[in-house]
């Protein structure tokens, strides 16, 4: 019996927004994330002669053979590692809404590079899963690692991965207001692609990245939440706006997203350290200091409602689960 393996979603601070290779998911530009404790995926794959093809079931359900693409890549890269033709069975427990610009597919491709490899009898390093979840969905390149995390865009299959930076084991941490956790009209996928072919925005926004990331890094090595939160914050905005010089331009941005954007200013005027991020969804992640996270949470209490507030620490990387 093959073994679940769980891993979490990690949030960029410094956002990966663009490919420079579609098919191999190689990006334009370095990202850096924080793996987080509060969202995951638990996963496990058989490969079974009797199937008739690859299966994936999801939350329970059985999903539609349309559903398939990601999964079959990353699998289908094991099989040509590992030498077999089996098809597969993936059971997978998504506890992270499903594409609502909360890192769902992070957490799941990372968890199905763990579990296929293991399934197929491949003992591979941290880089080469990194490699392998990355040809799945980029993201999960970064969800091999706890903490901090940096993916290096490499050139070609080789050298794209992603590597360990910092442990986060400090007074750092993040509160997510759930403004929507429905399915967003635009994926990141088709987002990225239009933003990238069309968006008069896109090379300002690339020319800016490598001072970001120099800055987030020795920000990250001072321990210093107020600098990580600036930085991450303006790095957001930057890729937002990338969105709205799209042709057609589009936004993740909902009136409720504004809503707490304004409430996190609100929270700095009041000498909270609280600064806001946000993905391909309308949902706003807010940095902040762990110890000061009881108070945040007191205040937003006042404009949203307790089920759009969920706390989050810095997480694990990829793991088995104990049976």
């Amino acid at each position: 019996m093959t073994k679940w393996v769980r891993a979490h979603t990690n949030i960029a601070l410094i956002k990966y927004w663009g490919k420079e290779n579609e098919e191999l998911i190689i990006p334009k530009n370095n990202s850096l994330s924080l793996t987080l404790d509060a969202f995951y995926t638990d996963t496990r794959v058989t490969f079974d002669q009797s199937l008739v093809e690859d299966e994936l079931i999801l939350d329970g359900e059985k999903q539609p053979h349309s559903a398939l693409g990601k999964v079959q890549t990353v699998l289908n890269s094991v099989r040509e590692q590992a030498g077999i033709t089996s098809p597969a069975l993936v059971e997978s427990i998504n506890h992270v809404p499903t594409a609502a610009g909360l890192a769902s597919s992070a957490s799941g491709l990372a968890a199905l590079a763990g579990a296929a490899s293991q399934a197929a009898g491949l003992k591979l390093s941290q880089e080469e899963l990194s490699k392998l979840a990355r040809r799945g969905s980029g993201s999960a390149s970064r969800s091999i690692y706890g903490g901090f995390a940096e993916w290096i865009k490499g050139t070609d299959d080789a050298t794209s991965f992603a590597v360990p930076v910092d442990d986060a084991n400090w007074d750092i941490g993040m509160l997510f207001i759930i403004v929507n956790d429905a399915v967003k009209e635009v994926s990141s996928r088709d987002g990225m692609k239009r933003t990238v072919e069309t968006s008069a925005f896109y090379e300002g926004w690339l020319k800016t990245l490598d001072a970001d990331l120099k800055a987030m890094k020795q920000a990250i090595s001072e321990k210093n939440v107020e600098s990580v939160g600036q930085i991450a914050e303006r790095n957001a905005l930057k890729m937002h706006a990338t969105t709205l010089a799209a042709n057609p331009p589009f936004t993740y941005w909902t009136a409720e997203s504004m809503k707490a954007m304004d409430a996190v200013r609100a929270l700095r005027k009041k000498g909270f350290t609280a600064y806001f991020t946000m993905d391909a969804g309308p949902n706003v992640k807010i940095v902040c200091k762990q110890s000061e996270m009881t108070g945040i949470k007191d205040f937003l209490l006042t404009h949203f409602e307790a089920d759009q507030l969920i706390e989050a620490r810095p997480g694990p990387g990829i793991h088995t689960l104990e049976q």
